[in-house]
């Protein structure tokens, strides 16, 4: 697959097949993500990886968006460091955030990207996260127990200025 099919093929994937994910697989993503790109090569981010099915399934209850989590063998939980980017760390731990689901999609599994930041105090509680980190998003990860159709997307004309905000194409 070239990689403009890749990227296409790249889907939300919401069930999961009922199998373990192994671990070494998913800190071979990591790996991959370590090379997101960051404001001064700071790599702000960290992660927790969340195998325990009574932490998933609290997680699951934060909000409608986190229900796949209840069918996810596992989740990883994107922070980021204020500290250590003070500008750039919310882009930054995204960008890493996006090589990982990337990474992931590359090595067969699927995830979905659960939003965390309206929820940041209850995932510091129930994953006992410090202060100084941010949880930005959850990835609920597993092996694809479905192939969505993508969805619709704007149009070029719709999200592309030339030169001035409001010059079309």
């Amino acid at each position: 697959m070239d990689c403009r099919e890749f990227l296409l093929s790249r889907r939300s994937i919401r069930y999961f097949e009922d199998r373990e994910v192994p671990l070494e697989l998913v800190l071979e993503a990591i790996g991959i993500a370590r090379y997101a790109p960051s404001a001064k090569n700071t790599q702000p981010w960290r992660t927790i990886i969340i195998r325990r099915r009574d932490l998933l399934n609290k997680l699951a209850k934060l909000h409608a968006g986190a229900r796949p989590l209840e069918r996810a063998p596992l989740a990883i939980v994107v922070l980021a460091v204020p500290g250590e980017s003070p500008t750039s760390y919310l882009v930054d731990a995204s960008l890493f955030a996006m090589y990982l689901w990337l990474a992931l999609h590359c090595l067969g599994l699927g995830a979905v990207w659960v939003q965390a930041l309206r929820n940041t105090g209850d995932i510091r509680e129930i994953l006992k996260i410090p202060d100084e980190y941010i949880p930005i998003g959850i990835l609920a990860v597993g092996w694809p127990a479905e192939k969505p159709e993508a969805k619709p997307r704007r149009s070029i004309e719709e999200i592309v200025f030339l030169d001035e905000f409001g010059v079309g194409l």
